[in-house]
């Protein structure tokens, strides 16, 4: 009977996929560097699991104006990446098109590292499972990822270390290990 429970419970759970700015800029462009077009795959993967179980799939994106050597941001990392409409700020890969394919994924441009968009919809959307993937894992993913706990602290938030990088290894391991030590399971 127990078991009979959990399969009930597993099946009503509410689970998300976010996919923090995988974008070109951060993958093979201005901010780009060697190892991150390796996640492609993989996040593919995890996007075509997330649809299959009817899970809610989230893309951020990395979104700044024109004048962003002028904003904050640009002030303190003076390289143009992630300019609105531009080939840089899109997606990676096949990423671009899966996003316009999948019927009820949903896309949050943010102006900076995390975003307070990202937590009102997972906060009114009840989730009891959150799994965070992409770029940059020191920057965008740890932000998120904190994010994603605040909003739902008794939910289970996941990053996998395999779908998530950074241009510094170092600071890749020291995220991890930051967000393990504030209750993010990591895989």
């Amino acid at each position: 009977m127990e078991e009979n429970i959990l399969v009930c419970y597993y099946q009503i759970m509410k689970k998300a996929l976010v996919i923090v700015d995988y974008q070109n800029d951060f993958v093979d462009g201005s901010l780009g560097f060697k190892g991150a077009e390796l996640l492609e795959d993989l996040l593919i993967e995890k996007i075509n699991q997330a649809v299959k179980e009817n899970s809610t799939v989230i893309f951020t994106k990395d979104t700044h104006p024109e004048n962003y050597l002028e904003i904050q941001e640009g002030k303190n990392l003076p390289v143009l990446h992630c300019i609105k409409n531009t080939k840089g700020w899109q997606l990676y890969g096949k990423l671009f098109f899966l996003e316009k394919e999948i019927k009820d994924s949903c896309t949050i441009e943010k102006p900076t590292f995390g975003s307070l968009e990202l937590a009102k919809i997972l906060k009114d959307g009840k989730f009891d499972e959150v799994e965070l993937a992409g770029l940059v894992s020191n920057i965008c993913v740890i932000s998120n990822a904190i994010i994603a706990k605040t909003a739902l602290p008794e939910a289970l938030i996941t990053v996998d270390s395999k779908a998530t990088s950074s241009f510094d290894d170092g600071m890749n391991k020291k995220a991890l290990d930051i967000m393990k030590g504030l209750q993010i399971r990591i895989l």
